[in-house]
This record gives structure tokens, sequence and C-alpha cells, in this order.
């Protein structure tokens, strides 16, 4: 059976995606931790990160630290969060946040009911920062 993320990157669920090439996509969480807050799935489902094809975990790696520096410039924090836990999804993720302190690193603080106007606007912010950062050719128009 698909898992969640399978079903957001083949769109039988809807996604904010910022970014999408032949080994993963970026999109933002439905519960986010902060605006701006991004998911970075391979399109292979991989249960435990561990696991993953060394390629494909140094892509993804590559893929996040570009979120990363593209929710730098759209959110401007105090630093951007990297996280892998996997729990909530039985497919590989990297969470990459604006985060201001260590308490932002708690999932208890997730926003269950985020504004989507909110949303479509950080993803919009991100888009843009990934095209000024060089990077047009992965950011897919907004679905």
């Amino acid at each position: 059976m698909s898992s969640v993320f399978t079903k957001i990157i083949e769109g039988e669920l809807p996604g904010r995606f910022v970014w999408a090439d032949e080994q993963c996509v970026a999109f933002l969480s439905i519960q986010p931790l902060a605006q701006g807050h991004v998911l970075v799935v391979p399109r292979r489902e991989v249960d435990a990160w561990i696991n993953l094809p060394e390629e494909l975990a140094t892509h993804l790696m590559t893929v996040s630290r570009a979120i990363g520096r593209a929710v730098d410039a759209a959110f401007s924090p105090k630093r951007v969060g990297l996280m892998i836990q996997g729990f909530e999804v039985p497919h590989t993720h990297l969470h990459v946040w604006p985060t201001n302190s260590i308490e932002e690193f708690d999932f208890a603080n997730v926003d269950r009911d985020p504004d989507a106007a909110l949303m479509d606007e950080s993803a919009r912010r991100i888009r843009e920062a990934l095209v000024a950062q060089g990077h047009e050719d992965t950011v897919p128009s907004q679905r």
C-alpha cells in the first residue's frame, strides 16, 4: 500500500510543492512547526533513512541544504532546523523549517490547523528564494 507521501507525490492528495526532481520532492508540512516547514521526501518509498542507498541519502541532504538556504532567505530565522525522525509516516522524510529556539524542535508544538493563505504564501516565498538561488529547473509551478 502506498504511503501518504507517495499519494502526494503522485497527485492523489494535494501538496504545496517547492521542489521536484527525478529523485525527490519537497512540499510544505500540513502540520508545521513554523510557517515555511518543508518535508524533503524521496520518490522511492524507503521506511528508515539508514536504509537509503548512499547516493539517494546524499541527494536528499543536498536538496535539504538548498531548501534550508531558501527558508533562511524567505523567513530570516535565527537558525534553520533539520530533523529526521520518521515515526509518523513510514516513508523517509527530512524536516526543514525556520526556527528561533531549541524549544521549536518539539512536535507537540505543531500547528494542527494552519491558515491556508499563509501556507500558500510560505510556499511562494520559498519557491522565489529557490529561483533566486538558481534552482529554477527544480521549482515546480504551484499544483
